[in-house]
This record gives C-alpha cells, sequence and structure tokens, in this order.
C-alpha cells in the first residue's frame, strides 16, 4: 500500500489532496452525532438546575411542613440587665425582672514577690486550696524550687484544683492571684496556705479579694437566688442571661414573625422555580433561539403536578382552605403573589389554624405536606426528573457508540481509498512509462526511416 505521504508520485495526480478531501467529506458523517451529544449534554445541564430550583421549593415546604414552626416563641426585652431565649416548653407572657447582684467567682491572692525569678520552696509541697463547700477542698502538688510562674502552671495543669491561677503586677511586685472556676458562694474559694508552702521567701497568706456570691434577682415579685448568672429554670422554657443589675421587662410570645418569613420564602422559591422552568422551556421569536427544555414533556409534567396542589384546597383547617385565604394567589403567568397584610392578619388573629393549613395533623395532611410529597415524588430516583436525566444519559451512550461505529468506519473507507488511490497511481506510472517507452521507440523509428 502506497503511504498517503507519496500518493501522486508515480501519477503526478494530486492523490494526496484528493485523499484528504475524501477524508474531511467522509468525517462530516460525524458532526450530526457531535451536535446530539452535545444537545443531550446541555439538556442533562438545565434538568440540573431545574432539580436544584425544586430542590430550594422543597426545602421552604419543609419549613412550613413543620408543626413546630408555629410553636415556636420569641423574647423581647427592655434594658439591659437581661437577655432571654425562649424554649419550646415556655408559654407567652409578660415578666418583671429586678436584678439585684450577679453572680461572681471568689478570688484571693498571695503577698507580692520582687522578681518572677524567686524561688518559693526548698522542697516538694502541697498548695491546699479551700473553698466554701469543702467537698471542694484540694492540694495541688508543687514542685521543690518553685517559683509563681511554676505555682501558677501546677494549679492550671490539675484538673481537680476547681480554680484558675494567674500572676498580677501591681507595680510594687508580682502576685499569684488563683480565681475560682465557678461563680456563686458555695464554689468560692475562701483560703490557701502560700505561707507554710514559701519556705524560701516571705509569702504570708492573703485575705480574700472578692467574695463569691450568687446572683440574686426578683420575677414578678417573687425573689430567686443562682449560682450562676445563667438561669435555665426560673422561667419554665425560658433562658435567662443576667447582664447587670437593674430592671427589665420581658415579653415571651408566638413567634410571627418566624413564620411570615417561611411563608415569604415559600413564595419566592416558588417563583424562582417558575421563573427557571419559563427560561428553559421558553422560545425567543426575535432572535430564534429555543430554551433547552423547550416541549419537554417532563417539565410540563413537573408544573402541571405543583399547579395542581397549589390550586386545591385542604379540609384540615377551619378557618382556612385555600392558599388565597392567606393572601397567596395565582396569577396569569403561573407565579405566586403575597400580599403580607393578609397573612399579617391572619397570623395575628390565629396562628395555629395557618399551621393547621399548612402542616396539618399529620405530615401529609396540610398544604405544605401535600406539596412536600409531590416534590419527593419528583426528585426521587425513580421520578419524572431523574427519568428525563437517565434517558438523556442513555440517549449520550448510544449516540457515542455511534459515533464509534462511524468514526471505524470512515477510517475503514478511507483506507481502502488509499489502498485503491495507491494502486491507481502504480498503474498510471507504468503507464506513463509505457508511453514514454513507446514514444521513444516510435521516434527512432521515424529518425531511421527518415534517413533512408
Amino acid at each position: 500500500m502506497a503511504s498517503i505521504s507519496s500518493l501522486g508520485i508515480g501519477s503526478g495526480l494530486d492523490l494526496n489532496g484528493l485523499l484528504n478531501q475524501l477524508n474531511e467529506a467522509e468525517r462530516s458523517k460525524l458532526e450530526p452525532i457531535k451536535q446530539q451529544i452535545e444537545t443531550q449534554q446541555v439538556k442533562i445541564s438545565a434538568y440540573g438546575e431545574l432539580k436544584g430550583a425544586l430542590s430550594s421549593f422543597q426545602t421552604a415546604t419543609d419549613t412550613l411542613n413543620d408543626a413546630s414552626l408555629y410553636q415556636s416563641l420569641s423574647t423581647s426585652v427592655s434594658g439591659n440587665a437581661v437577655q432571654a431565649a425562649a424554649g419550646p416548653e415556655a408559654s407567652p407572657g409578660q415578666y418583671a425582672i429586678d436584678v439585684e447582684q450577679l453572680a461572681t467567682a471568689g478570688s484571693l491572692a498571695t503577698q507580692r514577690v520582687d522578681s518572677l525569678d524567686t524561688v518559693l520552696n526548698d522542697a516538694d509541697a502541697s498548695l491546699d486550696l479551700t473553698f466554701v463547700d469543702d467537698s471542694l477542698d484540694h492540694g495541688v502538688a508543687i514542685a521543690a524550687d518553685s517559683t509563681l510562674e511554676d505555682v501558677r502552671d501546677a494549679i492550671n495543669t490539675d484538673p481537680d484544683a476547681a480554680v484558675t491561677a494567674s500572676i498580677v503586677n501591681d507595680g510594687e511586685g508580682y502576685r499569684l492571684a488563683v480565681m475560682s472556676q465557678e461563680t456563686g458562694e458555695q464554689a468560692a474559694i475562701v483560703g490557701a496556705n502560700f505561707a507554710a508552702l514559701a519556705t524560701q521567701a516571705t509569702l504570708a497568706d492573703e485575705a480574700v479579694l472578692q467574695e463569691g456570691q450568687d446572683a440574686r434577682f426578683e420575677v414578678n415579685g417573687i425573689a430567686i437566688s443562682s449560682a450562676d448568672n445563667q438561669v435555665d429554670d426560673a422561667i419554665e422554657g425560658v433562658a435567662l442571661n443576667l447582664q447587670g443589675t437593674g430592671s427589665t421587662t420581658l415579653t415571651v410570645e408566638q413567634d410571627n414573625e418566624a413564620v411570615q418569613q417561611a411563608v415569604v420564602d415559600f413564595v419566592e422559591t416558588y417563583n424562582e422555580l417558575k421563573g427557571t422552568a419559563g427560561k428553559l422551556t421558553a422560545y425567543n421569536g426575535e432572535d430564534g433561539q429555543a430554551g433547552e427544555l423547550i416541549g419537554d414533556s417532563a417539565v410540563r409534567g413537573i408544573e402541571s403536578r405543583l399547579r395542581s396542589d397549589l390550586a386545591s384546597g385542604v379540609a384540615e383547617g377551619d378557618e382556612y382552605a385555600m392558599l388565597a385565604d392567606l393572601g397567596i394567589t395565582l396569577r396569569v403567568d403561573g407565579t405566586l403573589e403575597l400580599d403580607e397584610a393578609t397573612l399579617e392578619t391572619a397570623l395575628a388573629e390565629d396562628l395555629g389554624e395557618v399551621g393547621t393549613f399548612f402542616a396539618g395533623e399529620a405530615a401529609e395532611d396540610g398544604m405544605a405536606g401535600r406539596l412536600d410529597t409531590t416534590l419527593e415524588q419528583l426528585l426521587d430516583t425513580n421520578g419524572a426528573l431523574e427519568g428525563a436525566i437517565g434517558g438523556a444519559e442513555n440517549r449520550i451512550d448510544s449516540l457515542q457508540d455511534r459515533y464509534i461505529r462511524t468514526e471505524q468506519s470512515i477510517d475503514t473507507t478511507i483506507a481502502r481509498y488509499q489502498t485503491q488511490f495507491g494502486q491507481l497511481d502504480g498503474l498510471l506510472a507504468q503507464m506513463n512509462q509505457t508511453s514514454a517507452y513507446l514514444t521513444q521507440q516510435l521516434g527512432m523509428l521515424d529518425a531511421q526511416m527518415g534517413g533512408e
């Protein structure tokens, strides 16, 4: 077989160029297959975009389908003495809180020493810490030749010390200060045998710098004390964080804002879904551009099912049966419109009925529950959307197999052309040689005859 680079040498014809043209013509058969593969890949990407919008809408419906949303409470306080947070066991109400004193931790300090390098003891010793609650009393092992820094480190690395140690420079020298890890009277440290520990320096036992005290406050006139400024049991279901002394009014009420925001998210994510579907199925007559999923049956089916769920009423609530009762209406273009004033009125009048409408008595009974069931089916691995994605992927696999077969067929055809062109080149070369020989012979014959 003649090589492609040597074709035409024998015949003088541009067989190499002709073979290249035939190769390009044959390979053009691959272009439609490649375009079909790209079309299916674009469809898969579009399905993924639609799936993301569906998932966002499902998140919004899940929120509305949670019964605890309609039982959530919010807190508001006047003044800076208290911060508060309401839990699920709290009840709506108003509370007057008067903080007399905050809980503090007890502390004491040593007599000062001139240098941090001063050695305190010449033998191993025990620093005995005593507390109001004697069950906290503890001895910290102190190694020989320890400095203030060594004693500090020994205390802080002892898990049973119940205090935190630090070194303070008061301008004239260094003191070891220890503070109870817990606030309140019972956890307060009241003594330490510094004098007995310091055999190489003067370190007399010091008085308590700050006595530990319990927080004292009143709730609606009822006196309460707490060893901690974080109080979780004074008002059922409400966590109080005492910030300072003074008076505060605490109001615990239904958290209508959380529900309202959930409804706003519901409307917005549905409209975003509708916008995504519209973009993917639109046709622009001006520039002739069609959406990636124009005419797609899966998209039509998804839109139809969701529109049916939104337009249908629910039988759970006594007050609200349709979305329109809560100020949510379907526009002509299929998107939702929210009248926030109507929604606010419904939330203020009967939050429980709003919860019944969306969440129902069971998870699938309300509007959000029904939509959630539909969305789960649509997004399921056996659902319409995954089925459409799987169909596109199967078509890509089939087209890729077809591409490979076509490419192999083209290679075979070009190889056959190359062989035939090689044979033609050789035949023409022989013919040219024969023609040249005959021309030469005839010329010689003519010369002989002319000479006679």
